[in-house]
């Protein structure tokens, strides 16, 4: 049985308990600020007053704004791919292949609703649309669903519609540009994901 592989663990293992305890603060403090006003509208001096940390510190920890985004969106996606290795089902382990199939789509996209879709277009990367560190493991997540209940399916080239499908922003185009609800763009992956499964049952 083949398991999905976890992005790297946090830096906090091996730093100091003075740096770690800063690092959960501006973390917890970023957390509510962007949940609150928004990503594009919280600066690194926003966060390390909340934090009630020097600025030096915010820069030798993150570097700049889009550092910490992304140290941010790691440690939810590393809290998001326990679910997925020790959860419970559908999401985690002990449900049909199909039904962990749909219980990834919405959840991932429940993630994207969440502020992830505001945080990554915030990013100083030109290409930061998606996570390239944890959907490298979702692809296999992904693949190895859909070979297991679709052995006949070309999985490569379905994986790579399905996660197209998680770009930071067709999501905000389609909730926010379209109108749609979350529920609408959840219920469209699922019936993608669907429709790949009957394309490639035996």
């Amino acid at each position: 049985m083949q398991e999905l592989p976890l992005t790297a663990l946090p830096a906090e293992q091996t730093e100091r308990a003075d740096a770690a305890s800063n690092r959960r603060r501006i973390l917890a403090a970023a957390t509510e600020l962007f949940a609150q006003r928004g990503a594009a509208c919280v600066s690194m001096q926003d966060v390390a007053k909340a934090a009630g940390v020097g600025m030096g510190t915010m820069y030798r920890r993150f570097g700049d704004r889009a550092g910490l985004t992304f140290a941010l969106l790691g440690e939810r996606h590393r809290v998001f791919q326990e679910r997925l290795l020790h959860g419970a089902p559908p999401l985690g382990p002990g449900a049909l292949a199909a039904e962990r199939l749909h219980a990834f789509g919405r959840a991932r996209i429940a993630l994207l609703d969440d502020g992830e879709a505001d945080m990554l277009l915030t990013t100083a990367d030109p290409g930061g649309s998606t996570l390239r560190g944890p959907d490298a493991a979702y692809r296999t997540h992904l693949a190895i669903l859909l070979r297991e209940a679709a052995p006949a399916l070309d999985v490569e080239y379905a994986v790579d519609t399905l996660v197209m499908a998680f770009d930071a922003r067709l999501h905000l185009h389609l909730r926010h540009e379209r109108g749609w609800t979350i529920a609408r763009v959840q219920d469209g992956w699922c019936a993608l994901a669907d429709a790949w499964l009957a394309a490639g049952a035996r």
